[in-house]
């Protein structure tokens, strides 16, 4: 995982075995239930958790409408690694520009997503990188929303313990 200075890192520990942490980043029926922001839902138009694998997803906002992406997982190595592309698009999968999806006209195209599970006991340490830069995403929203995710994440793992 190469990071640039600028690019977006958060780390966040997590009350459960990283076996059950990455499996909720895998799983369509875990993911569904924990990765869109607060007050937002998601659903995936198609997901394919494989290497080479596509996902076609949208986020419902009550505020801002719908936000298109899809990507490609680029690598998984069960429990310990998952990376894969994020790039804007409509409702067709074709790709969008930036001031198309509403974000600002700097937001990169495409964005690769690298999540690293350590274990620390019973706990699972969960390192994010994305291609972004953190001012960025701080300034869309899209850095705090990992914060709310997370604790959406924290809640379905404890009850799967």
């Amino acid at each position: 995982m190469k990071i640039q200075k600028e690019d977006l890192l958060i780390t966040h520990l997590f009350n459960a075995p990283r076996e059950l942490v990455f499996n909720a980043w895998t799983d369509p029926e875990h993911l569904q239930h924990w990765y869109a922001p607060d007050g937002c839902t998601i659903e995936f138009k198609s997901i394919d958790v494989k290497v080479g694998g596509r996902f076609h997803s949208v986020v419902y906002d009550p505020v801002h409408g719908e936000c298109w992406i899809r990507g490609v997982y680029q690598e998984i190595k069960f429990p310990e690694k998952l990376v894969f592309t994020m790039e804007l698009s409509n409702e067709q999968g074709i790709p969008v520009g930036a001031n198309e999806a509403g974000k600002p006209e700097d937001w990169p195209p495409a964005i690769i997503t690298t999540v690293i599970f350590e274990s620390l006991g019973e706990q699972t340490k969960l390192t994010l990188h994305q291609t972004v830069a953190e001012a960025e995403a701080r300034k869309t929203g899209a850095y705090q929303s990992w914060f709310s995710m997370f604790d959406r994440l924290n809640a379905l793992v404890a009850t799967r313990k």
